[in-house]
């Protein structure tokens, strides 16, 4: 039991004018624990990812009479594509620079630039799953195409899902500038968005430029 009694006249008034006390105000807390835990969540996501290619890797040639890569991939589309999200990742670069120099505007942009750029590569991406659906080349037409929808379609939530991330977190900075708890996000979706072009150069070269050989 606690020793602190309420007077039933002014109890609600003054412990309305007590100042609060939190509990994480007592507690240390690691200076970049925030960037400990997104790498760990980068390597779990690293985990899934080797896990598709080796899928990939296995079923890749298990066409079932079906259509082959070389028939179905159209590497200038997938080189525009690919230059798409190359770029971005330059632009993501020069948002750092921006952030580094605390300039809102600046950051702002070339953020803004990163998530047109993409849209793009997700637009170039589901043209590319339309065609091949219209030509008879689902994933239910051979493991090939299933591993194939599979680990190119993984790759693309995550650039959706970055691409979301990023409208939130300009909408953050607009409102609330270059904060700390902002910079920390900025750093962050650039470690996130980064990864995913390491990712897609490993699709373009393990899925499609192989595919074509």
């Amino acid at each position: 039991m606690s020793d602190v009694t309420l007077n039933p006249a002014g109890g609600a008034a003054a412990a309305a004018a007590a100042p609060r006390q939190y509990h994480l105000a007592h507690e240390p807390h690691p200076q970049n624990g925030t960037s400990l835990g997104f790498w760990l969540y980068l390597m779990s996501d690293v985990l899934i990812f080797a896990a598709l290619f080796a899928t990939y890797g296995v079923l890749g040639r298990a066409y079932a009479g079906g259509p082959t890569g070389a028939e179905l991939f159209d590497l200038k589309l997938v080189a525009i594509n690919t230059a798409f999200l190359l770029l971005s990742s330059i632009t993501f670069g020069f948002a750092m620079l921006q952030k580094q120099a605390k300039n809102v505007g600046g950051t702002l942009t070339w953020l803004a630039v990163t998530g047109v750029l993409g849209l793009a590569f997700l637009g170039v991406e589901l043209y590319e799953f339309a065609h091949l659906i219209h030509v008879g080349a689902t994933p239910q037409t051979s493991a090939f195409l299933s591993a194939f929808f599979t680990l190119v379609g993984t790759h693309g939530l995550h650039v959706t899902f970055g691409i979301i991330w990023l409208i939130t977190l300009m909408i953050q900075i607009s409102k609330h500038g270059l904060t700390t708890a902002n910079v920390r996000r900025v750093n962050c979706l650039s470690m996130f968005w980064h990864f995913l072009d390491v990712v897609w150069v490993g699709v373009f070269t393990f899925v499609y430029l192989m595919g074509v050989l």
